[in-house]
């Protein structure tokens, strides 16, 4: 079709690339600036010097100099017209000031001056022949006048009108839109094939093959719709994507975009949300209205936490009526289309459990696909899809950053990749190289290096043995994490930070919980075993040991004395009840079970760093001097690390 015809969705015709619409109030524009100019610089050159009366009484009376003044009575106002012969002295006192057309002066006349009777006498005092005309007049103010009743209603009409233009304009793409006169209008941006120039498809997207997979066959569905309804089957009419953040969801609605053959219309949740009552009902009527218009189609909703949270139960408190009203319009639409009719809808959310129940129930969103952290064959292929564009040295593997970045999410990847670049870049290197990849990982994850804080030799050993007493707990201990680098150097906000690999597991053991409890202990063990008293440094560790002993005990049922009983809410659905969900006896015994837990933890800690303790003193020693070492220095001093693995075998 050509660009230049109109169609029922844009009735204006659309014009050629580079070229901008003719805009008719241009001339409005450029008449109102040239009468602004004209009465900012038209009578500039005219207007009299202001003088006193008494100056025209004793000089410019008696020095003849006068030809004839003008009493403007209405403005209390004299003007004064000097002769031109006299005037030449004035011109040379007063340079431009003196205007080239007379009146030259003009003076104030107060109530209380007796204007005639004064202007009369000082006429009469001089010569007949010298004697100058006295005129007096009153003045009306034609373009006061017309300034007042017509110019400035004007600017108001036009301010209006401008104004109204404004915000009758919506922005580019399908449901056009915003503004006050179309604020019921979608926000959806619409992504059609051979209109869009930033394309993203599957192949640029890592990883993520079973999701992959479910996405692909979506597509398919609008391709090849007759394959599936041919045997009796119903094309899904949603699909939702669910995942931590960073993990690529949008990622791959964008890659279904262009991949599909299909009109994909993108919004956000929160755009459907407005302070106006009854605008996100109108603005998701209008978004399935379009996308039935083009169906086949996709509608993606990001973030549709926004909009679909669970409905409150008690009006009273939390509800939002406007939130629930578009999430009722966005059920009832999802759910009124007919079995076949081509528009599919993908979400994504990284909060599902607070997502209201109708609207996760089979017909709506039939297919809920989760897209997880990468494993370590996933960050492999991530690291080569960011990789591209860089430039490395020779002989780079991407499998050891596989294997250093545990944890981490498509996002955190690609924030690894452009911080070794810059570290590279900030070094003057004319390639990236292995250090710069984990010094950007040791960036992201501890923050970045404080040389300059000041740390007094006492603090400093201190936070030597702190850290020296996580790092042998950690390696003497076959089911904690296996540790890969220990610091001294400040970075972030702790002034000593160990870095480990831990394991890619799906459960985990008692045993491997204690053992990770006793290697977060070892640091505050350490410090009370070889300094006699203990600081704050242990804080972050206390914390996550006390968060995982209640894990334990009230989440894993891994007590004897609680029993296999869990008091977690996974639903987050608890109503009206606010207390625990337990008696107080029971709480009573979950604490006392988490503080022997603890100190379990901590006496295995202590007990290993007193049966090692010359290897723990050299440990330390060597980190005072290096304020860095990795697992090859601790092999050397402690020797092989056992594992689990180990005594299986």
């Amino acid at each position: 079709m050509n660009g230049n015809v109109p169609n029922k969705n844009n009735p204006k015709p659309s014009l050629p690339p580079g070229k901008k619409r003719f805009n008719p109030f241009f001339w409005v524009y450029i008449i109102l600036i040239a009468i602004i100019i004209f009465f900012m610089f038209s009578n500039r050159s005219g207007d009299p010097v202001k003088t006193e009366w008494i100056t025209v009484k004793e000089q410019m009376g008696p020095g003849f100099e006068i030809e004839k003044l003008v009493y403007v009575s209405n403005l209390q106002r004299a003007e004064l017209y000097i002769k031109p012969d006299a005037l030449e002295q004035y011109k040379t006192k007063f340079g431009d000031k003196i205007p080239r057309f007379a009146p030259q002066f003009y003076f104030i006349v107060s109530d209380s001056f007796d204007a005639e009777t004064q202007f009369e006498q000082l006429r009469n005092s001089l010569p007949e022949e010298q004697r100058f005309k006295i005129e007096v007049e009153q003045r009306s103010s034609y373009w006061g006048r017309i300034i007042d009743w017509l110019l400035f209603p004007l600017l108001l009409i036009l301010m209006w009108v401008f104004m109204f233009r404004r915000m009758s304009k919506g922005p580019e793409g399908a449901g056009g839109g915003g503004g006050i006169f179309n604020v019921g209008r979608s926000q959806a941006k619409l992504f059609e094939k051979n209109k869009t120039t930033d394309h993203v498809t599957f192949k640029d997207v890592a990883g993520l093959e079973e999701a992959k997979v479910e996405v692909m066959e979506i597509v398919d569905f609008l391709k090849n719709p007759d394959r599936y309804t041919n045997l009796g089957g119903k094309i899904p009419k949603g699909a939702l994507l669910v995942g931590p953040p960073g993990t690529g969801k949008t990622l791959l609605a964008k890659a279904v975009a262009g991949e599909a053959n299909v009109p994909f219309f993108s919004i956000s949740g929160s755009d459907f949300v407005e302070m106006f009552v009854g605008v996100g009902a109108s603005r998701v009527r209008d978004l399935f209205r379009q996308a039935k218009e083009k169906a086949p189609s996709i509608v993606f909703i990001d973030e549709i936490d926004a909009v679909g949270r669970a409905r409150s139960k008690n009006t009273g408190f939390t509800s939002n009526d406007e939130r629930e009203n578009t999430l009722n319009q966005l059920l009832t639409e999802m759910d009124g289309f007919g079995t076949n009719s081509g528009v599919i809808i993908l979400a994504a959310t990284n909060r599902a459990d607070i997502l209201d129940k109708a609207l996760l129930r089979a017909g709506r969103f039939d297919r809920q696909i989760h897209v997880d952290l990468p494993e370590l064959k996933e960050r492999l292929e991530i690291f080569k899809v960011h990789s591209r564009g860089l430039k490395l040295e020779a002989g780079f593997e991407l499998e050891f950053l596989a294997k250093q970045t545990p944890g981490f999410s498509g996002a955190d990847i690609a924030n690894v990749c452009n911080e070794a670049a810059l570290i590279a870049a900030r070094k003057n290197k004319k390639a990236i190289q292995k250090q710069d990849f984990l010094d950007a990982i040791d960036r992201i994850v501890g923050g970045l290096e404080r040389k300059s804080k000041i740390i007094s030799p006492q603090e400093k050993r201190t936070i030597a043995f702190h850290e020296s007493g996580h790092a042998t707990v950690s390696w003497l201990l076959k089911h904690a994490n296996p540790l890969l680098k220990v610091t001294i150097i400040p970075r972030g906000r702790a002034l000593g930070a160990a870095w480990y690999l831990p394991e890619e597991r799906a459960i985990t053991t008692v045993e491997q919980m204690m053992d990770e409890m006793a290697s977060a202990l070892g640091g505050r063990a350490a410090e009370e075993l070889m300094i006699g008293h203990i600081s704050t440094g242990a804080m972050n560790d206390l914390e996550k040991v006390t968060r995982q002993a209640y894990a334990m005990v009230a989440y894993f049922g891994m007590s004897d004395v609680i029993g296999n009983v869990s008091f977690y809410d996974s639903t987050e659905n608890a109503g009206f009840n606010l207390g625990k969900p337990y008696s107080e006896q029971t709480s009573q015994l979950i604490d006392k079970e988490v503080k022997r837990i603890i100190d379990q933890a901590y006496d295995t800690a202590r007990d290993i760093l007193n049966k090692n303790k010359d290897n723990f003193l050299k440990l330390a020693e060597l980190l005072l001097e290096k304020e860095v070492i990795f697992s090859d220095d601790l092999e050397a001093i402690f020797g092989k690390r056992a594992t689990a693995d180990d005594t299986k075998a």
